[in-house]
């Protein structure tokens, strides 16, 4: 039985087979290879998901959807947290001198994008000048002076950090969250629109 699918999920269970007859060979050899694809935010049929492959180069993504009945493993960004990667990239550094802040705050956090593909996977997809992206379960409100003091210890760190804050209705970049601007893009499967609260996204500015 799968979990709820959620985006940023990694899903194994695609073959070559479902692909379309119009996919790049790159991405045949990605599936062929055993690689994993991600949960996109998209709308799909009910008994079929969004999901995106990863190429070995930055522009290589390639959009896409998986039967529902094909998942064989689910791995959720969560799981990812205290897996460890040997090798010396400010990345993984990163990711090691912010377990400790992350760990400790209220919220439940994952491993998303090149660093949780390759951590859960042990496809090399980090190089030196990777991002560490992360996500942030929050069902409740995470105040503003919280999302600056977060970024203010990722803009410390060896590497650009980007976090996604996932609200019930969608997701928020923390760093736009802890930014100047009154209203902030919120992605959902269906839209991206600009809210003044992403935990309220009914809510009209004062």
């Amino acid at each position: 039985m799968v979990n709820t699918l959620l985006a940023h999920d990694l899903l194994w269970g695609l073959t070559p087979e479902q692909l379309p007859a119009d996919a790049p060979s790159w991405v045949i050899e990605s599936i062929s290879a055993g690689q994993p694809v991600v949960v996109r935010r998209a709308l799909s049929a009910a008994d079929h998901i969004a999901v995106g492959v990863r190429g070995r180069l930055r522009e290589q993504r390639y959009a896409t959807v998986m039967s529902v009945d094909a998942i064989q493993r689910q791995v959720r960004p969560e799981a990812l947290c205290h897996v460890s990667i040997d090798r010396d990239l400010p990345a993984v550094r990163a990711l090691n001198q912010l377990r400790p802040m992350l760990d400790s705050c209220e919220w439940v956090w994952g491993v998303s994008g090149s660093a949780g593909f390759e951590l859960a996977s042990g496809f090399q997809a980090l190089h030196e000048g990777s991002d560490l992206d992360l996500i942030l379960r929050t069902p409740q409100l995470l105040d503003r002076s919280q999302a600056q003091e977060m970024l203010r210890v990722f803009d410390a760190s060896f590497c650009k950090v980007d976090m996604q804050l996932q609200t019930p209705f969608g997701a928020v970049a923390l760093r736009e969250w802890a930014g100047p601007s009154q209203r902030v893009l919120l992605k959902n499967a269906s839209e991206a629109c600009l809210v003044t609260n992403p935990w309220n996204p009914q809510e009209q500015a004062a």
